[in-house]
């Protein structure tokens, strides 16, 4: 009893990520099973399982927000969920290693991107034009592939590409993905249970993630449309570079030492960006009110 409601408390910071900034519920949640001594393949399947349920409500609670724009949801989750049904079925006959070193790195570059991109203030906070169809039908099947094999990846694939498009606000874009992600779930769901095979499933493990995201998913939708859009994409930001520096460096062989040391400057280069972004948002504000005096 007590290892589930640790289970379930992780799963509440697991949707508290993941709905507030978008991405990072698979890996987070994933991450969480494994140091329990749970096995990858049982960790993936528990965790997508889990999602149906956490990804409705979230879904459900940024809809009430106003943070979801369902033309978005439609013409990327239909894919999505081709792409995390096949991925989820094939699982054990694919070698994901190699592809997953290469998706680390590009995630990578996006978390750079968008990081210096939303403190530096390049971002408005009314996107103009809208995604087109012809770009969210490929990034949903891509996207849902990545999330079944890999155990994890649809926010970090959907909501950092939606952001670098710059045709959808921050909020909506997490929002729309986070709804998304139930089509993405009840697909590779299937897939595991076709795969795996319900009696090798835990399903009080399952029960207990589910809890503890869908108390969680109301807080992290109020949260996200809440927070202010350069914050938000600061933290987004941040959230690929650790999670994919990390996959990038053990994939490449880099020694457990020298990664804490790339954590370590990442991390302060991080900081030193942000303060970077508070000095400028100070000056914009003085800049403002001088213009605001000079009116009256």
């Amino acid at each position: 009893m007590r290892r589930l409601i640790l289970i379930a408390l992780l799963g509440s910071v697991a949707q508290l990520v993941d709905g507030t900034l978008g991405m990072a519920y698979g890996v987070t949640a994933s991450t969480a099973l494994l140091i329990t001594g749970i096995s990858p393949a049982v960790a993936s399947a528990s965790v997508h399982l889990a999602e149906v349920g956490t990804t409705l409500a979230s879904g459900v609670s940024h809809w009430r927000f106003g943070n979801v724009d369902w033309r978005v949801v439609a013409l990327i989750g239909l894919p999505g969920g081709v792409g995390a049904f096949a991925g989820a079925t094939f699982l054990s006959s694919l070698s994901t290693e190699s592809a997953g070193v290469w998706v680390a790195a590009l995630l990578l570059l996006l978390g750079i991107y968008i990081l210096v991109r939303f403190a530096t203030g390049k971002v408005r906070a009314v996107m103009e034009g809208r995604p087109a169809g012809k770009f969210l039908g490929p990034l949903g099947l891509v996207a849902g592939f990545i999330d079944a094999t890999g155990g994890g990846g649809w926010g970090p694939v959907a909501t950092s590409s939606l952001l670098s498009s710059g045709k959808l606000e921050p909020r909506r874009t997490v929002g729309s993905v986070s709804a998304a992600e139930f089509v993405v779930s009840v697909a590779a769901s299937i897939g595991f249970l076709f795969g795996l095979g319900k009696e090798n499933l835990p399903f009080g493990v399952v029960g207990a993630l589910l809890v503890g995201g869908v108390l969680a998913a109301p807080l992290a939708a109020w949260l996200v449309s809440r927070l202010a859009t350069r914050w938000l994409g600061v933290g987004v930001g941040l959230v690929l570079i650790l999670t994919n520096a990390r996959t990038l460096l053990k994939g490449i062989g880099v020694d457990e030492g020298l990664r804490y040391v790339a954590y370590g400057v990442l991390v302060a280069g991080w900081a030193a960006v942000v303060a970077y972004s508070v000095r400028t948002t100070g000056r914009g504000a003085d800049a403002r009110a001088a213009r605001e005096l000079e009116t009256v």
